[in-house]
């Protein structure tokens, strides 16, 4: 890694504190905090299985620098938006920013100079943005966006509840009620279920829209959690959701596809594969998060998905992760009470104990047990025929995508059942009320 760009990196990193000193005036950015775990002795969130790939990453000075940078890291562009939340009052951010994703910046009378620098940002095209492959990539997507997300995405909202340090903006901004929970889960399902339907991340899609969303209200979290002391020890977390954090929602299919890469003896992706790599990137980038960390190539995704992990101090607090994971378990996300839908859920809660025992937990079924994600013979056998079920028309789907003729009416009805999906989540608000946040508990504040 060359030098300017560590010293450009720290320097962004320290210019926050001037720049947005309604955010981050208080401030220490040469701090290290609790969270990051700069060597071997200290346990990190990484599988053990990586200790070999961790001693190596650890070792390089550059690699470390700028991980550390980008664990202070914030959103900038958002972050100054956020910041007028005083001035100009959260429903007017919130309309000003709709309005200008939706029919442009230029309609937006008196838009302040932060909106249009956030829009500017997003509109922005990166030098290796190919449009008609973050189009197919969506493409492929679909199929598993509309038959299996919907079944792992309560297991996948679990897996980011399992550090202490990671997990408490959550447990401030009172994600701790089964309702809180379903509308978090909700909103993500949303925001990476829309970014799959055709033309949604184009400039007037409502997948750059609900990007744009998803940005200022990480941001407000920011401002919100920033604003009260009681509520944020930044010796011991740092930022509240910086840039690193940002990486596993958005990266985790792609740092799948890219281990199986090179477990397969390949360091290139295939034609295919690369459309849904490019999808990911693309999604990230209108997310906010930083080129630098969006590598494209199989070793890059892994190393960089590594890194993070391996300098997140492991850390699990039953009264920030365990009522997280507990209220996310216990959590409606049906918008009916109809028999259909009950039945659904039954299944459904089934199949996402199973997948975040498996994925995220190393089939751990006594770890899940007692953090609230008890795994029971009645959800082994649900699972075996949602497995059955899902698969098979996983598959169907995939051979009719390679039939001329059958391809683009399996897409049709793909777009159909994603569309009816989101109908179902309801309307997503993408947004934070602070007069809701709770003071962080004694025991997560410490380690």
């Amino acid at each position: 890694m060359q030098a300017e760009t560590l010293e450009r990196l720290r320097s962004n990193v320290a210019a926050q504190k001037e720049k947005n000193p309604a955010i981050y005036g208080k401030v220490d950015f040469s701090i290290v905090p609790e969270r990051f775990a700069a060597d071997a002795g200290t346990p990190s969130v990484l599988p053990g299985k990586f200790d070999a790939a961790r001693a190596a990453l650890l070792a390089d000075p550059d690699r470390m620098a700028f991980i550390r940078s980008y664990t202070m890291m914030g959103d900038p562009p958002a972050d100054a938006y956020a910041a007028l939340m005083r001035e100009y009052g959260f429903r007017r951010l919130v309309g000003m920013l709709v309005q200008a994703c939706d029919v442009g910046i230029e309609t937006v009378a008196d838009a302040p100079a932060e909106l249009v620098a956030l829009i500017r940002a997003m509109e922005r095209t990166p030098a290796w943005l190919d449009m008609k492959l973050v189009e197919e990539g969506a493409r492929i997507d679909r199929n598993g966006a509309a038959n299996l997300s919907p079944f792992i995405i309560r297991g996948a909202f679990l897996a980011t509840f399992m550090n202490k340090y990671a997990a408490l903006p959550m447990a401030i901004t009172n994600a701790l009620s089964s309702g809180s929970s379903a509308r978090r889960v909700k909103e993500t399902a949303t925001f990476f279920a829309t970014s799959v339907l055709p033309g949604a991340l184009g400039r007037l899609g409502p997948g750059f829209k609900a990007a744009a969303m998803v940005r200022l209200m990480h941001s407000m979290v920011r401002a919100n959690v920033m604003r009260r002391a009681d509520n944020w020890d930044i010796a011991v977390y740092g930022i509240p959701i910086p840039q690193v954090d940002q990486m596993p929602a958005g990266l985790i299919p792609i740092f799948l596809l890219a281990q199986k890469v090179l477990a397969d003896g390949r360091t290139e992706f295939t034609a295919e594969e690369r459309a849904r790599v490019e999808l990911a990137r693309y999604r990230c980038f209108l997310l906010g998060l930083p080129e630098e960390l969006l590598a494209d190539t199989p070793k890059g995704i892994v190393d960089l998905m590594l890194l993070r992990s391996a300098t997140l101090r492991a850390g699990y607090d039953d009264k920030t992760c365990g009522e997280l994971v507990r209220a996310t378990m216990a959590a409606t996300l049906r918008s009916d009470t109809s028999i259909s839908s009950r039945l659904f859920e039954v299944f459904e809660r089934s199949f996402a104990k199973t997948f975040f025992l498996n994925s995220f937990l190393n089939g751990d079924r006594a770890r899940a047990a007692s953090i609230g994600v008890p795994l029971t013979a009645k959800d082994r056998a649900l699972t075996a025929l949602v497995g059955i079920f899902l698969f098979s028309r996983l598959a169907l789907y995939r051979l009719a995508s390679r039939i001329p003729g059958l391809r683009e009416v399996a897409d049709r009805r793909l777009v159909k059942r994603i569309e009816n999906q989101l109908k179902d989540y309801g309307h997503a608000e993408f947004t934070t009320d602070a007069s809701a946040y709770r003071p962080a508990q004694p025991s997560a504040v410490k380690s």
